[in-house]
């Protein structure tokens, strides 16, 4: 894994002033490349490459960027992995296209099928994760690119007279003239989902270049400060449409199809030159993985997990006994409060813009235990969102069932009334209900979600909506997301399927593989993800959704896998997610440092925000009449990030 970096000037400047501005954004993002750095420039176009090197294949010089093709014509300065790499090699041999190969990374792969096929052909004949940057010395034009899914990130757009991209924006923060402002439009956005959509960032004229899709910009382009429209190499909704009109019927056959493409996902993304581990929590996800991944192995892989001392939160005794069963080589990091605590502090610089999931703190946690030991760790991300894992999935139609015939003043004041019941009642309901994670917290969600929604397609938008738009953000000029596109998910029948193509679209990419790269790329370990192979992706849209939802139970085939090598016993439990207690620690030892940052005076002063609903959040949270976490959490987050950054 790596970080890349790179600035073209609108105007002729001299080319070591570029250069230096290359190799100083590069070196903002030593923490995803520690092992080696290099510039690239050319002289004629004036445009520079930067990049830094996490090693995992080629670890020799050979392996080092920005790489130019046999030829000399291309030039790339590559984050990620492609997989296939050596299979690509071999094609490339069989056609007889391939050059006198200078070493064994990936990077050298890709810009020889470049080379061979075209740069849109090469993309899709890639399986892996990758954010990556192409210059064409004979057209003069940069090719940007990003993964399927979104698995790397890529910004991208205008800092002063530069055309400038990075994997982070603390890159961009250093081009000459960076004084993009906090684009308020967008912080609607931040409010409403807790982290930023692409294609948006938190800065005006700086985008992210959305899962799947390319970006050519010319010369002309670059003096005009004009930006061509990314175009689609894949996408989910393609993947989603062609596998539901060619579905797998018969269940054998389905189980045994999902059993061999996660068997090929899972050794494709073992290869690697350094040690290799991955997360364990004890959950389907991750058990499902670890398994394979001890099958594949000839020696014990080392899993890694968290435990947290809080009732409720611990899931470690659940991940130690599946590695018991599968015989993995476990590691258990056991975390107090306060060194959860301690990482809060980093978040602003970590994540680089305003992010709002607090699970962000164990994942940076666990991450940091399995860097200790590997420098890749492969996770279960991407399992719910396939296989119908999420809650949503399971009750969200049969909520709707029950209360769609409300009139919509009924369904507001029902959900006034379930929000009204103090979190603490509602636990102690919920012990009688022993599926359910955190009653009150899910009941005080609901009653939120019940007095916003409208209609079936409204509760997915409600599920998923923090602060609505309006009602916060001062100016809050809130531009179209990915939810306001119902092209989208045209022609997806069944109100799960269509909640499940949203989440693949927006929630995955956007909030869990943007927590996920930013903790672990933050201590230099890569993380990989065999969930989203895009051949397991789209064999699992052609499976129907009795074989994912099945008497009130989720990920039903992914199931009859696992039990082949887990006992059902270690596995059968409610559905907790990663969490931590925000919201008891912001009433007690985060008090304090919350209430610095939602003071009256300081959000006049600052006029992002509207004071008056924040203070009456607080206020109640503080009082326990009603749990406000995720929302209080999103305006902390910013006014953390506000702080460090000082965003004019």
């Amino acid at each position: 894994m790596c970080g890349i970096s790179g600035v073209w000037p609108a105007e002729a400047a001299p080319l070591d002033s570029v250069r230096a501005v290359a190799e100083a954004m590069a070196d903002t993002l030593r923490h995803r490349g520690p092992d080696d750095g290099g510039v690239w420039a050319d002289a004629e176009a004036g445009i520079a490459l930067g990049h830094r090197r996490l090693s995992i294949l080629d670890l020799s010089p050979a392996g080092r960027q920005p790489m130019e093709s046999a030829s000399g014509r291309f030039v790339a300065a590559y984050n990620g992995e492609i997989y296939n790499h050596l299979d690509l090699r071999r094609r490339l041999e069989d056609e007889g296209r391939a050059p006198d190969w200078r070493g064994h990374s990936d990077t050298e792969t890709l810009l020889a099928a470049v080379a061979a096929w075209g740069f849109e052909a090469a993309l899709k004949e890639c399986v892996g994760m990758f954010a990556l940057a192409l210059w064409d010395r004979k057209m003069r034009r940069l090719h940007l690119a990003r993964d399927r899914m979104g698995e790397k990130p890529l910004y991208y757009g205008w800092v002063g007279r530069y055309f400038a991209f990075a994997s982070e924006l603390k890159a961009l923060r250093l081009v000459p003239g960076f004084d993009n402002p906090v684009d308020r439009n967008v912080l609607a956005l931040y409010m409403q989902f807790d982290c930023v959509p692409a294609p948006h960032s938190i800065h005006r004229d700086v985008f992210k270049l959305p899962p799947g899709t390319w970006l050519t910009i010319s010369a002309n382009d670059v003096a005009a400060r004009r930006l061509p429209a990314p175009e689609a190499y894949w996408s989910v909704t393609g993947a989603a449409c062609a596998g539901l009109k060619d579905p797998i019927g018969d269940e054998t056959d389905a189980i045994a199809a999902v059993e061999a493409a996660l068997k090929r996902a899972v050794a494709g993304q073992m290869i690697a030159d350094v040690p290799l581990g991955a997360f364990l929590s004890g959950g389907i996800d991750s058990s499902m993985i670890v398994a394979l991944m001890q099958e594949v192995s000839t020696r014990p892989i080392e899993t890694f997990t968290i435990g947290f001392d809080e009732a409720g939160y611990d899931e470690s005794p659940h991940a130690a006994a599946v590695a018991k069963h599968l015989g993995t080589a476990h590691h258990e990091m056991r975390v107090s409060a306060a060194e959860a605590l301690a990482v809060i502090p980093r978040l602003p610089h970590l994540y680089d813009e305003p992010f709002a999931d607090s699970s962000q703190i164990p994942t940076f946690l666990v991450a940091t235990a399995a860097r200790q030991r590997v420098t890749v760790a492969l996770s279960g991300d991407g399992g719910d969102e396939l296989f119908g894992g999420y809650n949503r999935y399971l009750w969200g139609r049969r909520i709707w069932r029950r209360i769609g015939w409300l009139p919509f003043p009924f369904r507001r004041a029902l959900g006034r009334s379930i929000g009204a019941v103090p979190a603490a009642t509602w636990n102690a309901v919920g012990r009688l209900v022993p599926r359910v994670a955190l009653p009150g917290d899910k009941a005080h969600k609901l009653g939120v979600r019940l007095s916003m929604v409208r209609d079936g397609d409204d509760l997915y938008r409600s599920l998923v909506t923090d602060w609505p738009p309006g009602s916060v953000v001062r100016g809050d000029g809130r531009p179209a997301s990915r939810l306001d596109e119902p092209r989208l998910v045209a022609g997806i029948t069944g109100s799960e399927h269509r909640m499940m193509l949203w989440d693949m679209l927006t929630y995955l990419p956007d909030d869990i593989l943007t927590k996920v790269d930013r903790a672990a790329m933050g201590i230099s370990l890569e993380t990989r993800a065999p969930f989203l192979d895009h051949r397991l992706i789209e064999l699992a849209w052609r499976l129907p959704l009795s074989m994912k939802l099945r008497n009130g139970q989720s990920k039903w085939v992914l199931r009859q896998v696992l039990y082949r090598r887990v006992p059902a016993a270690l596995i059968e439990r409610p559905k907790a997610g990663f969490a931590i207690p925000i919201g008891p620690w912001l009433r007690g030892p985060l008090r304090d440092w919350a209430e610095a940052l939602l003071a009256e005076s300081r959000l006049r002063r600052e006029g992002y925000f509207e004071p008056e609903p924040i203070r009456r959040l607080w206020q109640q949270h503080l009082s326990g009449k009603h749990d406000w976490t995720t929302r209080l959490w999103a305006v902390l987050m910013f006014q953390a990030w506000l702080d460090r950054h000082r965003a004019p």
